[in-house]
């Protein structure tokens, strides 16, 4: 079973990592100054770059937003992955075996290896069908995608391809590639027969699904040629990659979108999902093949931070029975989401694909717009099945609909549907108002649904959150969290002074001589945070560790509130164009530092000599002035430096 990853193995991915590739993955950065990068910071909308990148010490900071962090955050915020499947991923690209606590274990370094090879194989076949989309042979898919409003640059923009008609054309060439047969029967794109392994997908539009990291791990296919006799739609079958109940077609592209927008749309096909994103609806995904279930909605909530503070779902179905019913389905997982979940069905029951082509982009807005509550539809749809014509059948009917009533989240809006139910059924208010509440005190005593599963993500939570804890990260403020730090006042000098020291020991420490060191240990910081951050300091105890690691340490060692701060203290362009500017700048700071803390201790000796009795005890005002002496020659001595 797998368990929490070793810290120093951790460590060593994060410092083997380089954070400055990793981010060009994502943002384009320029040069800052010496060893320093920025770019405009994807976190938030600006038009100049406040987005910071400091490879060596592996750290990046936003001066715009407050975003920070270092390689493995940055991943976790853009791919919305978990910590431990963050680290995996870095790993498995260093090709870095990891080793695990309590005898848990994760994937060995040949299961990489061959998940790498998987991968790599569904890469250059989705490069190969991309490239086939332009044959002659491909006119007919390219007539169907002209047909449904989409061009040239919008399949590209999704990446659809053309599997051409044969039975061995993608497999001669994945094994021009240098592919086995053996591997190549793993990925889901071939199927097994007498004489071997042949193609799946022939003579069909093709789409490549993609994890929420972009990787391509399967593929879905539409019938195009008359002659085919296998369904309208193939995908991939369940592989090591692939996992049907696990994938939302299109999250790659609307992951960025959901997540700043809070909200999910879920459709039904790849098409209604490219005509979605084409009418400025990024945030659409689909399912594969399946109805949306449990593990989706593990998906839908880590990218919609759904934690009660706002969000919203909305499921679009068609108008006919069977979209009724998956309506009826995403109803009974609603109680899993603590976001709003709504439905949106177009009366004529055009899909929004049909939208789009029909009537325009207009047309597919106007259907979102246009959402209803998940629990009025599953209401509506219910009181359907029942003669409400007869006592019976509205008695009946009200028995069915109270405890969807009684469970709708927001307390607000549970008085006002109570009365809309009374209305539909023509019954008195305060029978179904009865009816409401014995249903929410049958549903509490028998362990309230809504609080279940709302306990059930505070558990989810809590693991994350022990697991972050050991690893250096946390998740937020709880009981006994740390107070908040006021931040510096940067007009003042002696703080700006002591903010400008902690900057050069964060980016620069193997610049620091022993000396150095003991004397910056011994200084005294007057703001709260920088006393606290030169606490920190000292706890790392790691001037000689890779500056990356050595970062690290500060981040874990200071409370909650100041981890961003230091963050932004390790990016923050030191004001060198050359590495003998820098080398001289980092001097003349610790220089500076060094000589205040002298200013200090001669104000006190000082004072001790104002306040003692030189006849009373010769020696010690003696020893003190020696003292003064000592301490200005160390002053002089530093100005001169």
């Amino acid at each position: 079973m797998a368990g929490l990853i070793k810290r120093d193995d951790i460590d060593e991915v994060r410092a083997r990592t380089d954070i400055k590739s990793v981010v060009e993955g994502y943002v384009s950065l320029r040069s800052a100054g010496v060893g320093s990068y920025k770019g405009l910071c994807p976190f938030h909308d600006e038009r100049t770059p406040s987005f910071h990148v400091r490879p060596q010490v592996g750290s990046f900071h936003c001066f715009g937003c407050g975003e920070s962090g270092d390689v493995i955050s940055f991943i976790q915020k853009m791919d919305h992955t978990t910590f431990t499947e963050t680290v995996e991923l870095l790993a498995a690209k260093l090709g870095y075996e990891l080793r695990y606590e309590d005898g848990g274990h994760g994937p060995s370094k040949q299961e990489v290896g061959r998940r790498q090879r998987l991968l790599d194989a569904h890469k250059i076949a989705e490069e190969y069908f991309r490239y086939q989309l332009g044959s002659p042979e491909a006119s007919i898919a390219r007539q169907f995608l002209t047909g449904r409003g989409f061009d040239q640059a919008a399949a590209e923009q999704f990446g659809v391809g053309y599997a051409p008609q044969g039975w061995d054309h993608l497999l001669k060439h994945l094994r021009s590639k240098g592919f086995a047969d053996e591997e190549l029967g793993h990925t889901g794109m071939f199927s097994e027969g007498q004489r071997g392994i042949y193609d799946r997908f022939r003579g069909r539009l093709i789409w490549p699904i993609r994890d929420l990291t972009g990787a391509t791990i399967g593929f879905g296919a539409r019938k195009l040629h008359d002659d085919d006799k296998g369904p309208k739609y193939l995908n991939t079958p369940e592989t090591q990659l692939y996992k049907k109940s696990q994938v939302l077609y299109g999250v790659d592209l609307a992951k960025r979108e959901i997540t700043k927008h809070r909200q999910l749309i879920v459709v039904e096909g790849y098409t209604d999902v490219m005509a979605c994103h084409l009418s400025g609806i990024g945030t659409a995904v689909a399912t594969c093949g399946t109805a949306f279930g449990a593990d989706h909605i593990k998906i839908a909530r880590r990218l919609l931070q759904d934690d009660g503070t706002g969000g919203e779902v909305v499921f679009t179905f068609d108008g006919d029975e069977a979209g009724q019913k998956a309506a009826l389905r995403a109803f009974e997982e609603d109680q899993r989401f603590i976001a709003q979940t709504y439905v949106a069905v177009e009366p004529s029951g055009a899909d929004p694909c049909d939208l789009r082509q029909q009537r325009g982009p207009e047309a597919v807005r106007e259907l979102i717009d246009a959402k209803r509550p998940l629990f009025e539809f599953a209401i509506k749809v219910g009181l359907k099945r029942y003669d409400l014509d007869t006592v019976e059948g509205r008695v009946q009917a009200l028995r069915a609909s109270a405890p969807i009533v009684a469970e709708i989240r927001d307390a607000a809006m549970r008085p006002a549907y109570t009365r809309e139910l009374a209305g539909w059924l023509g019954l008195d208010m305060d029978d179904v108002n009865r009816a409401v509440a014995a249903a929410g005190k049958r549903a509490r005593s028998g362990g309230d649904r809504t609080r279940g599963q709302r306990d059930r993500g505070s558990q989810q939570t809590g693991q994350a959150s022990s697991y972050a804890g050991k690893a250096g990260y946390d998740d937020g403020a709880g009981p006994g969290a740390e107070p908040a730090f006021e931040l510096p006042d940067p007009r003042d000098p002696v703080t700006r002074m002591e903010r400008e020291s902690l900057e050069v020991v964060l980016q620069q420490p193997a610049m620091l001589t022993p000396e150095q060191w003991q004397a910056f240990y011994e200084a005294r910081f007057l703001a709260p945070a920088h006393a606290a951050i030169h606490a920190a300091i000292r706890a790392a105890g790691a001037s000689g560790a890779t500056p990356s690691r050595w970062v690290e340490a500060v981040r874990q060692e200071v409370p909650e509130p100041l981890r961003s701060l230091v963050s932004e203290l390790a990016v923050r362009p030191l004001p060198a164009h050359s590495d003998e500017a820098l080398a001289r700048y980092c001097r003349d700071i610790m220089n500076r530092l060094f000589e205040l803390q002298i200013t200090h201790l001669k104000a006190e000796r000082i004072g001790q000599l104002q306040r003692m009795d030189p006849a009373a005890d010769p020696e010690a005002f003696q020893r003190i002035n020696r003292e003064l002496m000592e301490l200005e020659l160390r002053r002089r001595s530093l100005r001169d430096d």
